[in-house]
């Protein structure tokens, strides 16, 4: 069941997709805004019960409702996982702003192409060439595919019913939300947020980062992972990018013009500079590993249906 739920979901996402800032999500920061104002005391265990509020009762609400509909029929269950899994992945929310951006890059319109990598990474942009547009472009396509995607996915896979798909990206988003504010706050009441989300990323941001390298170049992508990965300010996404780069053949990383200076950054990959041509193989790359891992979910149910 799993595996039709999310091929059907993964489908259905195709021809209508939502939104990245769309009405569920919304209604989700409002609520999490709301769990902090009550909550939130500056204490450890205040986070811890947030967190749980926030990210485990929804789950479990969600679990009830799939017991429930399989109770009457398999099917009604099946279209639940399918609903869920539907309003928590997102393979479009990046893919529509590469096909944006790599237009815009090609017919050289370096003011639209800034302005949609600035509505999408929420950066300043107004400074960057073409070629830090296509980096910058790439690096946040990789770990939307994976935080939307493949996380999402292994998550779902994991759990029962859509229970995992739903705790993963909940906690994603309280990880924003919460783990990411000013330091002294971060000790207290967002530290467990930020930890939950660090634990639920080490299986499958690995995991991914191994399937970039089966299906693209792997000894280039297995090279860049261990000798440019911990270079990175955050080790589990240099992981990720340094294994797309290698696979893809490209340099990440390195210097952007932003903010009236240059920032500089160390560098991930090897091979070709960043161009408008590369952001159609990193989204290649994205789809080849999409189609890996239904072949090995698919590996997965048969053998569990032969065992069984």
């Amino acid at each position: 069941m799993s595996l039709l739920s999310l091929i059907a979901a993964l489908l259905l996402e195709q021809f209508n997709p939502l939104p990245v800032r769309n009405s569920l999500m919304a209604w989700y920061s409002r609520y999490a805004n709301m769990l902090e104002r009550e909550l939130n005391a500056g204490h450890f265990r205040h986070g811890v019960l947030a967190w749980v509020i926030a990210a485990v009762l929804p789950c479990l609400l969600v679990w009830g409702i799939y017991h429930l509909l399989y109770a009457l029929s398999p099917v009604f269950a099946w279209a639940w996982n399918v609903l869920v899994l539907y309003l928590m992945i997102g393979f479009r929310h990046f893919s529509h702003a590469f096909s944006g951006i790599a237009e815009a890059l090609q017919a050289g319109d370096l003011v639209l192409a800034r302005k949609l990598l600035a509505d999408w990474t929420l950066q300043n942009t107004d400074e960057m060439e073409s070629e830090e547009i296509a980096k910058l472009a790439i690096e946040q396509g990789l770990i939307d595919s994976y935080r939307y995607v493949f996380g999402t996915i292994f998550w779902f896979l994991l759990l029962p019913g859509p229970t995992g798909a739903v705790l993963y990206r909940f906690a994603s988003r309280l990880a924003v939300k919460w783990g990411e504010q000013a330091p002294n706050d971060r000790e207290a009441f967002g530290l467990f947020a930020a930890r939950a989300l660090k634990a639920m990323d080490w299986v499958p941001i690995r995991l991914t980062s191994i399937s970039f390298a089966v299906v693209g170049d792997f000894e280039d992508a297995v090279y860049c992972w261990r000798s440019q990965a911990q270079t990175w300010i955050n080790y589990d996404y240099g992981v990720l990018l340094a294994s797309g780069a290698g696979a893809i053949g490209i340099r990440l990383g390195e210097s952007l013009h932003q903010d009236n200076t240059v920032k500089y950054r160390p560098e991930l990959g090897i091979g070709d500079a960043a161009d408008a041509d590369y952001l159609a193989s990193a989204v290649g790359l994205v789809w080849r590993t999409v189609v890996l891992w239904l072949v090995l979910a698919l590996m997965f149910s048969l053998t569990h249906w032969v065992g069984g």
